[in-house]
């Protein structure tokens, strides 16, 4: 049967029938899982159907070489399995830290906004519309109606006061 095959691919099927049920049970035992013992069976003859023409007999059955072929077919597939379950962990470790991280950077923000209340009213206003607003330096001086220089000075002492405050905690 496996030198017709190899003549005739189409000869193939006999050594498939013939050979499914203990490749396909090997397999099973193995994995514990239906469909992809029958996937992995699957790539197993696919994968002998393509080498018949490499099979040299030399005294062993034909089914070893299924057998060996299926042995390396679990392996793959559970290395495959444990890369994607480590990616995953991964995954999961990354959104937390960076759950953990977006928290974080809230709680600091909140902290800044209540620390920018305690400002004079004029520095407030320049920190609000300066960072909160994205407003430009010329635009805040046209809104308040003071000089480029007077609200570069207003920014300058609010940070300052803003450090200050920030390090006392």
């Amino acid at each position: 049967m496996i030198e017709d095959a190899q003549r005739d691919p189409a000869c193939f099927a006999q050594l498939y029938e013939h050979n499914f049920e203990r490749v396909y049970a090997f397999i099973v035992r193995r994995v514990h899982d239906r469909d992809q013992a029958q996937d992995l069976t699957a790539d197993v003859f696919h994968s002998a159907l393509k080498n018949l023409s490499s099979f040299e007999w030399r005294g062993t059955p034909f089914a070893a070489w299924l057998y060996r072929i299926a042995a390396n077919a679990v392996a793959d597939h559970g290395k495959q399995a444990a890369r994607l379950e480590a990616t995953k962990r991964s995954e999961i470790t990354e959104h937390a830290r960076s759950s953990d991280e977006d928290l974080a950077e809230i709680e600091h923000r909140a902290r800044l906004f209540k620390l920018v209340e305690k400002l004079p009213d004029d520095q407030r206003r320049v920190i609000t519309m300066r960072f909160a607003e994205q407003k430009s330096i010329v635009q805040i001086a046209k809104d308040i109606g003071r000089s480029e220089g007077a609200i570069k000075q207003l920014q300058f002492r609010a940070l300052q006061a803003l450090r200050i405050m920030v390090g006392a905690r």
